[in-house]
């Protein structure tokens, strides 16, 4: 049983009791883009098309079709994503969701939980090793995008009430980016830029006895990591968004999109750290994800009339 204790300040949200299932959820969230789904499945070499395929990796057999491949990379690179995010509802097939993820829970390739986020119901739907196991060993060789990370599991129970709305404010993200004719390219999340900042801390260490794993670097040379990736920094300390989108603008340039998602519960220096950061802030009331705020990473400046529905 997870417990969910958000360190950005308690907040009333918790795991449901009961068994592991696809349970029924009333969160609102926006609609992917056409095709959207493709963004962390197209370098895969796993089934695409609507019908089932057998196959077989690592001594395991699967069947698999291409909505539950890209299910499975969607939750994959977001750690954990609420079940009802995963595929737009269907009037005409009401419960196909739900038996997709029991079908993918009993292949051994997700876990599922009922959650309560606000006074909301809600699945939350995370990789096992042997769902990050396959899409691993299935990526394309000949493949000259920067790879997209998966994730299996919870890392931080603490952090999950937070954690769960950051695909839900992608999708937001990915939308406005595409009114301008964006594509974007590969999601990374606040752990991997972390990841790649601490292995930059300790690079002179690596192979000392002697070190003690005391990071050698001043503030100037934290600045200069920060500027070569679009970071903000402040005083030696570097600030990191919740999710980075990489994406290509439509005359084909390479640009970052970074966004934050902002609980009820942001208080003091960390709420003012954010804003400051000038990433985009979705703000999270109950189980939704309301509007942007901030000029975010990419330079593009906000519709000030969208603080209307920042706070609706």
């Amino acid at each position: 049983m997870w417990r969910d204790v958000d360190p950005r300040e308690t907040e009333r949200e918790r795991p449901e009791p009961g068994r592991a299932g696809t349970g029924s959820s009333q969160t609102e969230f926006a609609e992917a883009s056409e095709g959207l789904p493709d963004v962390f499945s197209r370098d895969l070499d796993l089934p695409r098309g609507p019908h089932r395929e057998r196959l077989r990796v690592d001594a395991h057999a699967y069947k698999l079709s291409g909505d539950d491949v890209r299910a499975l990379a969607t939750v994959g690179a977001f750690r954990v994503v609420p079940a009802n995010e995963l595929r737009a509802p269907n009037p005409m097939t009401p419960t196909r969701p739900a038996r997709d993820l029991e079908r993918l829970r009993d292949q051994g390739l997700i876990k599922t939980m009922p959650y309560v986020v606000g006074r909301t119901r809600t699945t939350l739907v995370t990789l096992t090793e042997r769902g990050r196991a396959l899409l691993e060993n299935r990526r394309r060789a000949d493949s000259v995008e920067p790879r997209q990370a998966f994730y299996a599991g919870v890392s931080k129970p603490r952090e999950l009430a937070h954690d769960a709305r950051v695909h839900a404010a992608y999708v937001r993200a990915t939308d406005r980016l595409a009114e301008r004719g964006a594509r974007v390219r590969r999601v990374v999340l606040e752990e991997e830029l972390k990841s790649q900042y601490q292995r930059f801390l300790q690079k002179r260490n690596k192979g000392r006895g002697d070190a003690g794993g005391v990071p050698e670097r001043d503030h100037d040379a934290i600045a200069r990591w920060a500027r070569e990736h679009e970071l903000p920094c402040h005083d030696g300390h570097v600030e990191f968004p919740d999710a980075r989108l990489e994406y290509d603008d439509r005359d084909g340039r390479r640009g970052v999109e970074d966004i934050e998602v902002v609980t009820p519960h942001y208080r003091g220096a960390h709420a003012a750290a954010k804003v400051s950061a000038g990433f985009s802030r979705y703000r999270a009331v109950g189980a939704r994800i309301g509007g942007v705020s901030g000029s975010g990473r990419s330079g593009r400046g906000v519709d000030p009339h969208l603080a209307e529905e920042f706070l609706s």
